[in-house]
């Protein structure tokens, strides 16, 4: 990345971070996006066992890389700072906290995994497709956790192209071992859901295992020389990453984790419906990666402007980043209306999940507009290593606020299983508001404190 001196300039570096930021968690998506729909191509039963299991797996795996996104605004601001012999260690201490995380959860999915489906009102062959479903993603979470270190690096250098790149590539990897696995395609056995398990599983460790070659041999990351030293652990500097890395560990978790109760509340209902609450979930998630890349991106240019005290062009980035992603919610929200059933027939042959899926894709409609404010202004406070209310905000808005709605809605109201997607939309549409609010007061402590110059030549 570079300094840039006009809008035009800052459009183009903040589009060529984005787009290839863009394609990438397209791509990255995409793998549970034909875990979903290929699974729906067998039965109703491994379209629900699927959706239970990453369910469960999701909220887990995207709070726990929430706190390794600390890597991101961290490398950026040293980068900014033309600090670059402090990142190997930096970037090492982060692969650390990243294998103990991953064995955390290895041994906690051991002992409780049972219990927790046993717990769940399943059809049992619903509930079998799930555990076996976990049980073979769990092969590959040790390096999805380490790639997603290395990946925030290679991001934070504004090297974006190579991280889309890696995942373009392991994509059709994903598809062939799902296409082979779930259907039992050239000799090996039909598996179902649980096929597409070991798919993603194989997929993580291709991703883990190219993305290490290229931080190590590849320019302009082999001269950061990571890996070339055995740093010893460092609590420390631990401390410092996860004072960053858990308020957003735990605020995307609070979002996620949310979207997974609705789906385990659900299971009081019939399996069609779990089903087609999935589908329009999945999807809807599908164009949330449009704001979330935003995010991202935003995370990088304001976190390289802060390093470099450049306040006013992190402010200035922000407002475009913002700006264009209001403008995607309305053109996808705009989509979503008018071809929502030939979207739904993306996941299901059966009528009447057909039908209840796009009844559900309405709501996701507003999903679009709130989304669009929240994630790209979460993604600038964490350039500005502001973390703390984006967390209190995501338990607030969704714990506090948008499942207790949703539970009423579904539960005192005909409304039903729809009632739980306004609840949903509320809480969403809450924390925009309160981030926004949030967003506003650090710029504007930032310009006072840190630009008198601004204010002598106001």
């Amino acid at each position: 990345m570079r300094q840039t001196f006009s809008n035009k300039e800052k459009l183009k570096q903040f589009a060529s971070i984005l787009f290839p930021i863009l394609i990438t968690q397209f791509a990255m998506f995409s793998m549970n996006f034909f875990d979903t729909m290929m699974s729906g191509r067998v039965s109703a039963n491994d379209l629900a066992g699927v959706a239970i299991g990453s369910n469960l797996w999701v909220p887990i795996f995207t709070g726990l890389s929430g706190i390794l996104m600390a890597t991101t605004p961290v490398v950026a601001q040293l980068a900014g700072a033309n600090e670059r012999e402090k990142v190997p260690f930096s970037v090492t201490q982060a692969m650390y906290v990243s294998i103990t995380m991953a064995l955390v959860v290895l041994g906690i999915g051991g002992l409780f995994l049972d219990s927790i489906l046993n717990n769940m009102n399943l059809e049992q062959e619903v509930r079998e497709i799930a555990k076996q479903y976990l049980m073979a993603l769990a092969v590959g979470i040790i390096p999805l956790f380490v790639y997603t270190v290395l990946r925030n690096f290679i991001d934070a250098l504004g090297q974006t192209r190579i991280t889309m790149i890696v995942t373009l590539l392991s994509l059709p990897i994903n598809v062939f071992f799902n296409y082979m696995l779930i259907f039992g395609k050239f000799g090996f056995p039909a598996l179902g859901g649980v096929g597409a398990g070991i798919a993603t599983a194989i997929t993580y460790w291709v991703i883990f295992i190219i993305t290490l070659f290229i931080t190590v041999k590849m320019t302009p990351f082999s001269t950061y020389r990571l890996l070339r030293k055995l740093y010893a652990p460092s609590l420390r500097n631990w401390k410092e990453l996860l004072k960053i890395g858990l308020p957003i560990g735990f605020a995307i978790f609070f979002e996620t984790s949310i979207f997974a109760a609705v789906t385990l509340l659900m299971s009081a209902y019939d399996t069609n419906t779990i089903a087609s609450h999935q589908a329009a979930i999945n999807f809807a998630s599908f164009l949330y990666m449009i704001p979330l890349s935003i995010s991202m991106a935003l995370t990088i240019v304001v976190g390289f402007e802060i390093g470099a005290k450049r306040y006013r062009d992190a402010r200035q980035y922000s407002r475009m980043g913002i700006s264009m992603a209001v403008m995607m919610a309305f053109i996808s929200g705009t989509f979503l209306f008018f071809i929502r059933e030939p979207i739904a027939g993306l996941y299901t042959k059966d009528t009447e999940v057909l039908s209840l899926t796009s009844h559900f894709l309405l709501y996701a409609i507003f999903f679009q507009l709130s989304d669009a404010l929240q994630a790209p202004i979460q993604g600038t406070l964490r350039g500005y290593k502001d973390v703390n209310v984006t967390f209190i905000m995501a338990l607030i808005s969704y714990w506090v606020i948008g499942l207790p709605l949703g539970y009423m809605l579904a539960n005192y109201t005909n409304l039903e299983a729809f009632g739980y997607w306004i609840g949903l939309i509320t809480g969403l549409a809450a924390g925009a508001l309160g981030l926004s609010y949030r967003l506003v007061s650090v710029q504007r402590r930032f310009k006072l404190l840190n630009e008198p110059e601004e204010k002598s030549a106001v």
